[in-house]
């Protein structure tokens, strides 16, 4: 096996973490931001206000996107499996 096939592993890895991270991360900014402007109005310091909103629309991307996350992940495993056979000792 090559360096240059190690490498691609890598970041075929990193580029599925990425893609496959960001639904959620992107719903907890944008929850996060709209929690922190009505904190603001209203002047509400209450920090459970902040985390609360947060894990449950990150739950619901979650519930909504696992088949989508469970199919990329197998297609990367078997991206990775098939590269065994490059294998050279």
């Amino acid at each position: 096996m090559s360096k240059g096939i190690i490498v691609d592993v890598f970041v075929d890895a990193i580029k599925t973490i990425i893609m496959l991270s960001s639904p959620m991360l992107i719903i907890a900014l944008l929850v996060g931001f709209t929690v922190a402007v009505f904190q603001a109005t209203t002047q509400i310091q209450e920090q459970t206000l902040a985390f609360v909103p947060k894990i449950m629309a990150i739950l619901l991307v979650i519930m909504f996107s696992s088949n989508w996350i469970i199919n990329s992940l197998i297609e990367f495993t078997l991206r990775v499996y098939n590269l065994i056979d490059t294998i050279t000792l």
